[in-house]
């Protein structure tokens, strides 16, 4: 099972990343300013954050191994969005002023963005982190 401090490296990483790609599309997208997309994206990553190291450690006692199947990780990736969406999307509406339609609507492509990304870099970190410690080991 993965450490306390692995998952916070690997959640902060995660978030980073993603609010690098993300800001500056979701200010283009949605026609809100870059200060207001990019307060409710900081605003956002810190729940997922929180979210992300709670998920993800729920995750590793279900699936106790490094070595996941491509199922498992669209599992742990698609558990992870869906928990977020159900989470924030009162948050969304709220702070961007629309409906919960048009916010479902835009955490849904959202959700969709960050699917891959997470597919994507949740394997290359283990990768990663699988090479680290057999170094280490040898």
């Amino acid at each position: 099972m993965r450490s306390w401090r692995e998952r916070l490296l690997h959640t902060t990483l995660f978030e980073a990343g993603g609010l690098v790609m993300v800001t500056p599309l979701a200010s283009w997208l949605s026609g809100h300013g870059i200060g207001q997309m990019g307060l409710l994206a900081a605003v956002l990553a810190t729940f997922a954050m929180f979210w992300n190291l709670i998920w993800n450690r729920l995750f590793d006692r279900w699936v106790p191994t490094r070595r996941r199947s491509l199922a498992q990780r669209i599992a742990q990736a698609l558990g992870f969005e869906l928990g977020l969406l159900v989470m924030t999307l009162p948050g969304v509406a709220w702070w961007l002023g629309i409906g919960v339609v048009e916010a479902f609507w835009l955490d849904l492509g959202f959700m969709l963005f960050f699917l891959l990304y997470a597919l994507i870099f949740n394997s290359a970190f283990d990768l990663v982190v699988q090479r680290r410690l057999a170094r280490r080991n040898t």
